[in-house]
């Protein structure tokens, strides 16, 4: 009886082995680390590239004079790019609205009202046919039709504006309806539980749920807004002096005084490109630091509900 009692000794493993499976596993774990790691570097050096050659060329040419002074001929020192930026800042506050504005409404549609229409599979065609559609051809479009066609505004800041915002218009479509459709459908159905109506719901419980990526996604299709220059050439036309008014009167811009300069043979008009390049660099990456503050402000707004 003792006997059946006695227990078996039993081979014990210690601690400090380590399973082959598990050893292969920590090493193919580093391994990919180490790859992705590269990975990220190489794509990342010409992009640092890129920003330290645009700031070695034309950090000599920013100053005051630079943006409160109109261009002078392209063999002179001297002069600025003020027109452009006042040219840009009149096009960009009529195109946000109007991309912004139409883009979180169609996103709002697509996923809150036209789930299984074919209304709403034919707008999110249209839409990823446009992200890929090249931007001359929406200036062609722009200058076909409002510029010298059925409704002739001619050459100014609105048709540029339009151009601009149907560039953004996709960016801002595509993104927004990401975001909402990354709002847990349970906060949908608490609030249509409590009684509210579905307009009521969509605007006071999926909208600000979705801020932080809506005013991310706005403000990246701002920054590509802001660098284009084919549409500009067939809308805004450019001009020597800065001007307010909005329509019928040539307007000119940024990214395209930095072409009109770039392509000229002049090393002073080659400068000033380079310093115009400076500034619209400078000015993307203020407008994407901007949208990482927001959607932090509005992040910590939800958490603290």
């Amino acid at each position: 009886m003792s006997t059946l009692l006695t227990p078996r000794p039993t081979a014990t493993t210690s601690l400090r082995v380590v399973d082959p499976r598990t050893r292969r596993r920590k090493f193919t774990s580093a391994l990919m680390k180490v790859v992705l790691t590269a990975t990220m570097v190489v794509a990342a050096v010409p992009l640092f590239l890129i920003l330290y050659v645009v700031a070695e060329q034309g950090w000599s040419v920013i100053s005051l004079q630079f943006v409160t002074q109109d261009t002078v001929p392209y063999r002179m020192e001297g002069g600025g790019f003020r027109q452009g930026f006042v040219g840009t800042g009149l096009i960009m506050a009529l195109a946000i609205p109007m991309a912004v504005g139409l883009g979180i409404a169609a996103a709002v549609y697509l996923v809150e009202y036209g789930k299984g229409k074919k209304l709403a599979s034919l707008v999110r065609f249209v839409t990823d046919v446009m992200t890929g559609v090249p931007s001359i051809f929406v200036g062609l479009f722009v200058y076909a039709v409002l510029v010298v066609g059925t409704i002739e505004i001619g050459f100014g800041t609105l048709a540029a504006a339009i151009a601009i915002a149907i560039v953004m218009l996709p960016i801002v479509v595509r993104s927004a309806e990401e975001m909402l459709k990354l709002v847990p459908d349970s906060l949908r159905n608490a609030s249509l539980g409590l009684g509210a109506r579905r307009w009521h719901t969509t605007t006071k419980v999926v909208l600000p749920a979705a801020a932080p990526g809506l005013a991310t996604g706005s403000m990246l299709a701002v920054a590509r807004g802001a660098g284009e220059t084919a549409p500009l050439i067939l809308t805004g036309l450019g001009t020597l002096t800065m001007t307010l008014v909005l329509v019928g009167e040539r307007q000119s811009s940024l990214p395209q005084l930095i072409h009109e300069h770039a392509v000229q043979p002049f090393p002073e008009g080659i400068e000033r490109a380079w310093g115009g390049a400076l500034s619209l660099v400078f000015i993307t990456l203020l407008i994407t630091v901007i949208a990482r503050v927001i959607a932090a402000r509005f992040a910590r707004q939800r958490e603290g509900l």
